[in-house]
């Protein structure tokens, strides 16, 4: 029986094959460690998780869609989401942040006259603090002060119209409302754009910049760690694997490299 739900369906991705076994798995083991005998599903199944290739977003792209979130209008059913949409998503790409560390932001976590925000218990459990830039700390502070005069006693910093949290779905349905009515969106290749794609775009962006300008990614890349939140390394050094954005500026600096170790002159 275990085998048989271990089997790999037509056409199904084979990490949803894992997250289809492993609660079966884990059962077992806790059944085993109770004393009831229980098969086991090898470790092994399925052979190797395939890693999603991101979309990282081009400038034009980011450009296209804040543009696009900036035409938003009151709706009947929340007369407030054109003031929570531009400033959520710009929030996500210009901090990195997990959509659900947005959507659940307190108004006590963030201190805009610190320029911080504290995200806690995120993925791991674990809290962190996350600097804004100064002309993000000023959208804020006026987001903030408009939202206070709408909803005085909200607790969530991006409020439904109750003041509370808005539900999951509601984020993917703001990014496809707002993305998919864009030119970029029939014309962009790979893998479809996510708004979890905001949070890889920004990784990218500022490994492709330190690269620029010369600095050590290995003295780097622990601060880009922290500040995603990540539990392990290796979850940041995913992306200096080759991502379109990525290889280009990465490409240069190793060509330059091997120049100054092999004198062109050698070559002839």
């Amino acid at each position: 029986m275990a085998l048989g739900w271990a089997t790999l369906k037509e056409n199904e991705h084979p990490n949803t094959l894992l997250r289809r076994i492993t609660p079966i798995r884990q059962r077992a083991r806790y059944m085993n460690s109770m004393g009831t005998t229980a098969y086991i599903i090898p470790p092994k199944i399925p052979k190797k998780q395939r890693r999603y290739i991101p979309h990282i977003y081009t400038i034009h792209e980011l450009s296209a869609f804040f543009r696009s979130i900036d035409r938003c209008q009151p709706s009947p059913f929340s007369k407030t989401r054109y003031l929570v949409i531009p400033v959520f998503f710009r929030l996500l790409y210009c901090c990195g942040l997990r959509s659900s560390e947005g959507r659940l932001l307190h108004v006590s976590d963030v201190n805009l006259s610190k320029g911080n925000i504290v995200i806690r218990k995120s993925k791991g459990y674990k809290d962190r603090v996350v600097y804004l830039s100064d002309d993000l700390i000023h959208l804020c502070t006026v987001y903030d002060r408009k939202m206070q005069e709408k909803i005085p006693q909200r607790e969530a910093f991006f409020p439904n119209p109750h003041g509370l949290f808005y539900h999951t779905g509601i984020v993917d349905r703001w990014f496809h409302e707002f993305w998919d009515i864009l030119e970029a969106a029939h014309t962009c290749s790979g893998n479809s754009p996510r708004v979890h794609d905001f949070r890889h775009t920004f990784a990218v962006h500022w490994l492709n910049q330190w690269i620029a300008e010369g600095k050590d990614i290995n003295a780097y890349l622990p601060y880009l760690s922290m500040y995603l939140g990540h539990v392990h390394p290796s979850d940041t050094d995913y992306y200096l694997h080759l991502i379109p954005e990525f290889f280009p500026v990465f490409r240069e600096k190793a060509n330059r490299i091997s120049e100054d170790i092999i004198p062109s002159d050698s070559l002839h």
